[in-house]
């Protein structure tokens, strides 16, 4: 039977990327994995060396309200299987998993700028 293995990542959208940036790899050692886009949307994926990542995504502004957190993935080691069992349970699938090339906890958002947390 397919298992969940853990969490894959945690992606956040950030109102200050180079400070956000900035606190993950320089003050909790998080390095740079994958980078991406442009000034004004600018994105990262930071690993924690663990399989672990953050991916923060530069916004102008971060609603509280609707949080800083877009979405998450969990390393499995059988996707057609899992995704089987999701489908068979009638949950809405809003995004069709895909590999990514990368490796693959949630923790309180601490940086400065980030406001989800997981």
């Amino acid at each position: 039977m397919g298992q969940i293995q853990g969490f894959h990542h945690v992606a956040m959208n950030v109102s200050n990327f180079d400070a956000s940036k900035g606190f993950y790899t320089d003050v909790l050692g998080f390095s740079a994995a994958k980078e991406w886009g442009e000034s004004g949307s600018r994105a990262v994926m930071l690993d924690s060396g663990n399989g672990n990542y953050i991916e923060l995504f530069e916004k102008d502004s971060v609603d509280s309200g609707a949080g800083g957190i877009i979405h998450y993935a969990l390393r499995v080691d059988n996707c057609d299987e899992i995704m089987d069992r999701v489908r068979k349970s009638g949950a809405e699938i809003t995004v069709e998993p895909k590999n990514v090339d990368i490796q693959a906890t949630p923790v309180e958002d601490l940086s400065p700028t980030a406001r989800g947390s997981e």
